[in-house]
């Protein structure tokens, strides 16, 4: 059930528990083949290593369990932690930071199996329920489509750590470009700045592609159908570059430069192009 434009991914409560149950498949795969090695890698998200992504999982799925979140923890105040949510997942890390890797992943493949079990009970109303999420009030649904895009990239920054590339495309992938999808009219809007009555393509070339368009009107950007005339700037690039752009985990002005992910291809008003790739980042 796409809910507009440039939406493409199933965001039925069946399609989001198949898509979160894809991305934890992967990942216990992705699991079972690490090393202790690779478990203490850091990786591109600030601050954690491989294990603490699984952490991270394993707690934020619990608490959706309904689980208590261990109380016997000092997580400190590293410099990654910015927020209550922050504080939050940092519980989880350091107490499963106690644990060796096999432990961890055993529980990893508990809790997850429970939360498949939990949300094949959930109907359509279920997800219509109102529902905290990091975005503010929502619904059950927002939910769930936030908790695909945020497992897929740990995965990847798991995936980046140990050298491992896979899993970089599918349903839960084309919901995690959707996420992204969903914030460009703020990105290209607000942040970006683009002026009124100008239009920006984002020609995502793989492997997922897509084609989205983000035109300034009445003062505000948002993602359209469609142009009916050429877009003022086209930024093109690979899904893997931008994903990781919008997660924070690499450096636009390296993507720019060409050296990270194929880098990118601008058109059009150049400027306004760059400005755009340098303020994709909008969550780390």
């Amino acid at each position: 059930m796409p809910n507009g434009p440039g939406i493409v991914a199933d965001s039925s409560a069946a399609g989001l528990g198949m898509q979160l149950g894809e991305v934890w498949s992967s990942l216990a795969d992705l699991g079972a083949q690490l090393s202790d090695a690779d478990w203490s890698a850091p990786t591109p998200c600030p601050g954690w290593a491989v294990s603490a992504q699984y952490a991270h999982i394993i707690g934020t799925e619990s608490s959706l369990l309904g689980r208590s979140t261990p109380s016997d923890v000092d997580a400190g105040s590293p410099d990654h932690v910015r927020n209550p949510m922050g504080e939050f997942n940092e519980i989880w890390v350091v107490a499963l930071g106690r644990l060796p890797r096999p432990a961890v992943l055993e529980q990893f493949n508990e809790v997850t199996a429970a939360r498949r079990h939990a949300l094949s009970g959930m109907t359509e109303d279920d997800f219509a329920g109102p529902s905290w999420t990091p975005v503010g009030q929502a619904d059950y649904r927002r939910f769930m489509q936030i908790r695909v895009f945020d497992c897929w990239a740990h995965e990847q920054d798991v995936r980046d750590a140990v050298g491992r590339p896979g899993h970089e495309s599918g349903p839960a992938v084309e919901q995690s470009v959707d996420e992204i999808v969903r914030a460009l009219g703020y990105l290209v809007g607000k942040k970006a700045a683009a002026p009124a009555g100008s239009s920006v393509r984002l020609e995502v070339v793989g492997p997922v592609t897509r084609r989205v368009d983000v035109a300034v009107i009445d003062g505000r950007a948002r993602v359209i159908t469609g142009l009916d005339r050429a877009p003022t700037s086209t930024i093109a690039l690979s899904s893997a570059a931008l994903t990781r752009l919008a997660c924070g985990r690499i450096l636009p002005q390296r993507v720019l430069d060409g050296g990270e992910l194929g880098g990118v291809e601008l058109s059009g008003d150049k400027v306004l192009g760059a400005r755009v790739v340098e303020t994709l980042p909008f969550t780390f």
